[in-house]
């Protein structure tokens, strides 16, 4: 029975394949082709629930919700730039992949590995909607709904043992809705530092694998085991809150300068002064400050017909960058009328003061810093100050971990320990920024400057002419001796004229912030509403900084 079956299967398919192809060849020739029908278009109103249920997938984003916007430019945009964005992604795909293969190479009998042929194809992505975040920060925060039904020409050729192996991608399909963050926003071309990257939800990636010609993406359980797998590791790695970060300008230039620590000045004496007035005598006082900073300068009392002045007076500086800032002293000659004369000066650089160790330094008055002035060799007296650089607690920690504990607790006094002790016990930097204000409105004019009202203190923006929503982005810190708790800020968005400004001033609102979330919290960044403004609000950033 086996050998008439084995027979009769032979005989059949060696006639019927030649009949087969001969009665195909003639329904090819004589047949007639049939005109192919429009497809017929219908408005989605007039679909039934299953063809709707069906297209839902298909429709755009900006369609299915009012949150996305349409973003047929820039389709076509990307449609236009394809060509030349497939070449440039191309060659950074071949430059990432180099040496990555290079590692490869004699493992696993591996002689060589190269992309023999590499485009992304004709058909670009689409983007079918785009949705825009408005946040504080200073950062511009989008999701891209993105649909790539590509056509890719992908080869890649492994060696192993003399036996050359192809493996091929085609028809490569990805949804995706990533959320693209554009921070920090700078005053740098082009204006933003990094681009940060992550997925809300897992991408559908789908696409065809070729291996010597052969899709082994039929071989049944695969296809589902690679889409899972797939699906897995892109999630594992840029799933939010998971995120690739992408650099784009120099961290150097973005490097901003934040409080790290407090000068401790003691102006204590001076002796030997020039005489400035006509009766032989001046009446000094010194000036100090650091080097690049915008802030005003601190100034002693008056000593009134006095060379050999005694101050004993205490100010407190706020440090931002210890390896490049200077101290800059200036003794002047206070006069009743016309500009004050500078009796001297001199400059400390601070990366000569040791963490919390108190140093007196008796310092030459000189004319300039130009050492090669021979008005500097003239003896203009000396000033006697005592030093003391405290860094906050973070910077401590890294200056501890620098050096060895047992030669740090061994190496420094008792004295020393108490001024950190005392100098880490509450106090700290208030840091408040004025980012802006929008809809402020005043009945007659709009100039508007914010004036910042805190401790007795008085410190105000610049006036931005005609507009009602200002942007200052100004910075005012305030050096405390504890942490202000129990304390509200004042803030007011004033208006005056641009001529005649000595006229009355318009309030256009203001607003009282409870500092204990700042202390609590180390920083907040809000919009408040104002007071005694119909929709008028103003951005305030604050931040607590531990001594």
């Amino acid at each position: 029975m086996g050998f008439f079956s084995t027979v009769f299967g032979v005989l059949g398919f060696g006639i019927g394949l030649p009949l087969g192809l001969l009665v195909g060849f003639f329904l090819f020739i004589y047949s007639e082709p049939k005109d192919v029908e429009e497809p017929v278009t219908r408005p989605v109103c007039e679909l039934d629930a299953t063809s709707l249920q069906d297209l839902m997938p298909e429709i755009p984003f900006w369609v299915k919700s009012p949150d996305y916007d349409r973003v047929d430019w820039l389709n076509k945009f990307l449609s236009a730039m394809w060509p030349y964005l497939d070449q440039a992604i191309c060659g950074i795909i071949r430059a990432i992949a180099k040496p990555i293969f290079s590692e490869y190479i004699g493992k696993f009998q591996i002689e060589a590995i190269e992309l023999e042929q590499l485009s992304l194809g004709t058909l670009p992505p689409k983007l079918h909607g785009l949705k825009v975040y408005e946040t504080n920060e200073k950062e511009l925060v989008m999701e891209p709904a993105i649909r790539w039904a590509g056509n890719p020409n992908i080869v890649m050729v492994v060696n192993i043992l003399s036996l050359r192996i192809t493996v091929q991608m085609v028809d490569l399909q990805i949804f995706a809705t990533p959320r693209l963050a554009l921070k920090p926003l700078v005053p740098t071309f082009p204006c933003f530092a990094n681009i940060v990257a992550s997925l809300m939800e897992k991408p559908q990636i789908d696409f065809g694998l070729k291996v010597m010609g052969g899709d082994i993406m039929s071989i049944p359980g695969l296809y589902r085991f690679t889409q899972e797998t797939i699906k897995k590791q892109v999630a594992s790695l840029y799933l939010w809150p998971r995120n690739l970060e992408v650099p784009i300008l120099d961290p150097s230039i973005l490097a901003t300068r934040k409080p790290v620590g407090i000068l401790h000045v003691k102006v204590v004496r001076a002796s030997k002064l020039l005489k400035m007035d006509i009766l032989g005598t001046s009446d000094p006082y010194v000036k100090l400050s650091l080097s690049g900073e915008g802030l005003p300068a601190k100034k002693t009392s008056i000593k009134m017909r006095n060379l050999n002045p005694e101050w004993n007076e205490k100010f407190k500086l706020i440090v931002n960058d210890p390896k490049s800032q200077v101290l800059q002293l200036q003794v002047y000659d206070w006069d009743k009328v016309g500009g004050h004369d500078r009796l001297g000066m001199q400059l400390v650089p601070l990366n000569l003061l040791p963490p919390f160790e108190t140093k007196e330094l008796v310092l030459d008055l000189l004319k300039n810093t130009d050492v090669n002035n021979s008005q500097n060799k003239k003896p203009r007296g000396k000033l006697v100050v005592e030093l003391m650089f405290a860094p906050f607690r973070e910077e401590s920690m890294k200056l501890l971990e620098n050096s060895n504990s047992d030669v740090k607790n061994e190496g420094r006094s008792n004295g020393e320990l108490e001024i950190e002790n005392q100098t880490s016990g509450g106090a700290g930097v208030l840091s408040v920024t004025i980012q802006g204000a929008q809809d402020v409105e005043g009945e007659k004019h709009n100039n508007p400057y914010a004036v910042i009202h805190f401790r007795g203190e008085k410190k105000k923006t610049k006036m931005i002419k005609k507009t009602r929503d200002p942007l200052w982005n100004e910075e005012f810190p305030f050096m405390l001796e504890e942490p202000p708790i129990q304390e509200k800020i004042h803030i007011e968005v004033l208006s005056k004229r641009t001529v005649f400004s000595f006229l009355r001033k318009e309030s256009l609102g203001h607003v009282e912030i409870n500092l204990a979330d700042v202390v609590n919290n180390g920083r907040i960044n809000e919009k408040y509403s104002l007071i005694n403004s119909k929709n008028g609000r103003i951005h305030v950033e604050m931040l607590w900084t531990m001594a």
